[in-house]
């Protein structure tokens, strides 16, 4: 068999022809694979944005009762007006958060 200028551009052609497909294919492939790596990640944020709201949700009760014992600290030391007033709004929150979080 000898081997011409036309074997070998025949050959070359074959050989970029084979190239570009099989670069279609993996663009291809990757193109569908995309959207199940990005429901992972969205997956992993919502987990840890929901750990994040518990820690945060968690921090704030504990600075509720804080504040809480404060103005009553204030109350038994003889303040009263609007350290009652918050007293009361406090208790009446933390009461209606208490049978929100029942049902």
């Amino acid at each position: 068999m000898y081997i011409n200028i036309e074997t070998i551009i025949t050959a070359g052609s074959l050989i970029a022809a084979l190239g570009v497909i099989g670069g279609m294919l993996i663009a291809a492939y990757r193109f569908f694979r995309k959207p199940d790596e990005l429901e992972t990640k969205i997956e992993k944020i919502r987990k840890t944005h929901e750990d994040d709201i518990r820690k945060i949700n968690e921090e704030q009760c504990l600075i509720t009762y804080g504040l809480l014992a404060c103005l009553k600290g204030l109350k038994e030391q003889g303040c009263n007006g609007p350290v009652t007033d918050g007293i009361n709004k406090i208790e009446k929150h933390l009461n209606k958060q208490a049978h929100d979080m029942e049902e």
